[in-house]
C-alpha cells in the first residue's frame, strides 16, 4: 500500500547547497516503491518554484504540486479569511509578498489600512517595520500571523535568526502571544498537506524533518508517523530532553530503507 512521505528541505534533504548524502538514491527508492513523496519547507524567503528549481539542480525531479512552503499555507489561509475590503502589511522578503500576490492576496504598505499582518523571515528587519505592523494591530486590532515559528535556520556552519526572531519582536511589542503560526507544526499546514496534496489519511504518512519543535510536532499533533533525522539541529541528547518524541530517529534520509514500512515497531538508527 502506496505511503506518503513529508521530506522537510533545510536539513533533511540539504544543507545550504550540499545535497545530503545519499538524499537522491533515498527519494528515488520510496518513488520507486509506490510511495508519494513531496517536500515542505518552513523557510519563506524562497518560492515553490525556486525550490523546485533547486532540487533539480541537486539531482531531484518535483514538480510544483509536490512543493509546499509556508507562503503557500500563509496565502492559503488568507484566501480562506478574508473579506474584500482587508488587506495584509508583510514583513518578509519578496518571495513571500510573490506568492501571495500570486494567490490574488491585497497587500498593504499603510499601516493604517491593514487589517491583518504577516510576519516572514526578513533579513532586512527594522524598526520601522516592526513600528508599522505595530500601529496596524494597535489601531486596527490587525489579526497577526506569521509563515513559520523556526528560531533559527541551518547553514554549513551554524544557524542563524529565522521568523522565531521576528515573531519573538512583535510578540515582546504587543505583549501576547501572535494569533496564528501557519507553517510546520500548525494543524492548518498538516491538513493542507495529508488531505489535500496526498490525499491520504494520516496514518498512511510520514512526516522526516530534523527538527522537533516543528516537524515532529507536527506529526504527532496529527496522527502522522515522524521520523527525526539527525543531519540538522537535533541531536539524540535534545531528544531526551522534549517532550516530542518521534516514531523513528535517522542517522540521515540516506538510511530511509531502514523505514519498517509494514510494520510499526519504532527503529533508531546510532
Amino acid at each position: 500500500m502506496a505511503k506518503g512521505f513529508i521530506f522537510d528541505l533545510d536539513g533533511t534533504v540539504y544543507v545550504e547547497n550540499q545535497m545530503i548524502e545519499g538524499g537522491k538514491e533515498a527519494i528515488e527508492y520510496l518513488r520507486n516503491g509506490g510511495h508519494k513523496v513531496v517536500f515542505f519547507t518552513n523557510k519563506s524567503i524562497s518560492t515553490r518554484h525556486d525550490y523546485v528549481k533547486k532540487l533539480k539542480g541537486l539531482g531531484i525531479e518535483a514538480s510544483i504540486d509536490e512543493v509546499i512552503n509556508s507562503n503557500y499555507i500563509t496565502a492559503k489561509f488568507l484566501k480562506q479569511h478574508m473579506n474584500r475590503s482587508d488587506a495584509v502589511y508583510v514583513i518578509g522578503e519578496e518571495a513571500l509578498f510573490e506568492e501571495l500576490i500570486h494567490e490574488g492576496i491585497r497587500i498593504t504598505e499603510d499601516p493604517d489600512q491593514a487589517t491583518y499582518v504577516v510576519l516572514g523571515w526578513d533579513r532586512q528587519f527594522n524598526y520601522r517595520k516592526l513600528n508599522d505592523a505595530y500601529q496596524a494591530w494597535a489601531k486596527n486590532g490587525a489579526v497577526i500571523l506569521a509563515t513559520n515559528p523556526d528560531r533559527t535556520c541551518p547553514v554549513v556552519d551554524g544557524e542563524i535568526p529565522d521568523c522565531g526572531s521576528i515573531i519573538g519582536a512583535m510578540e515582546g511589542t504587543i505583549g501576547k502571544a501572535i494569533d496564528y503560526i501557519m507553517g510546520k507544526p500548525s494543524k492548518f499546514a498538516a491538513d493542507i498537506v495529508i488531505k489535500d496534496v496526498l490525499h491520504l489519511k494520516p496514518e498512511e504518512c510520514y512526516i522526516i524533518g530534523d527538527r522537533l519543535e516543528t516537524d515532529i510536532r507536527m506529526g504527532n499533533d496529527n496522527g502522522i508517523q515522524t521520523v527525526l533525522v539527525l543531519s540538522g539541529i537535533t541531536t539524540k541528547e535534545m531528544v531526551k530532553d522534549s517532550v516530542q518524541k518521534p516514531s523513528y530517529i535517522l542517522q540521515s534520509i540516506k538510511d530511509i530503507h531502514q523505514l519498517p514500512l509494514h510494520r510499526s515497531l519504532p527503529i533508531t538508527s546510532h
